[in-house]
């Protein structure tokens, strides 16, 4: 699936990042919309700018949690893709995938800028993110 042009705030906020960050923030991009393809009950992602950083949301159908791509202090050989603080996401990919991600705190799961991208586990990461309302609804 090849995502929908970029938003022109957002095309600038992506030219913003140092060039290898860049290019592993926009492969993470890719995944994501890949990703919520994948998923009929996701439908169209909103892509936009949170704090400055490109953002994806599920307004459609509210069936997941925000994702935003970005960097954290401290971790300048690798690109973020942060969640909300507040969701227990960070802690799921703790216990799924310990070794496979180095993670900030509550918020951020880090990768590095060089190599392969994980993309199987960082695909799953992402599905648990864009379906977490509804995999919380369906624990009711």
């Amino acid at each position: 699936m090849t995502a929908p042009p970029l938003p022109r705030e957002v095309n600038r906020a992506f030219d913003a990042y140092p060039a290898p960050i860049r290019r592993r923030l926009l492969e993470v991009r890719n995944l994501i919309f890949a990703t919520a393809k994948a998923h009929d009950a996701v439908g169209n992602l909103t892509e936009t700018l949170k704090w400055g950083e490109p953002a994806y949301l599920t307004e459609d159908t509210g069936s997941g949690s925000t994702i935003r791509l970005g960097r954290v202090k401290g971790a300048d050989a690798h690109a973020a893709v942060l969640f909300n603080c507040k969701t227990t996401l960070i802690e799921t990919f703790r216990e799924r995938f310990a070794d496979e991600f180095e993670y900030r705190d509550n918020r951020a799961l880090l990768l590095k800028v060089s190599g392969a991208l994980p993309k199987r586990p960082l695909a799953i990461c992402l599905s648990l993110a864009l379906t977490y309302h509804l995999d919380r609804r369906s624990k009711r």
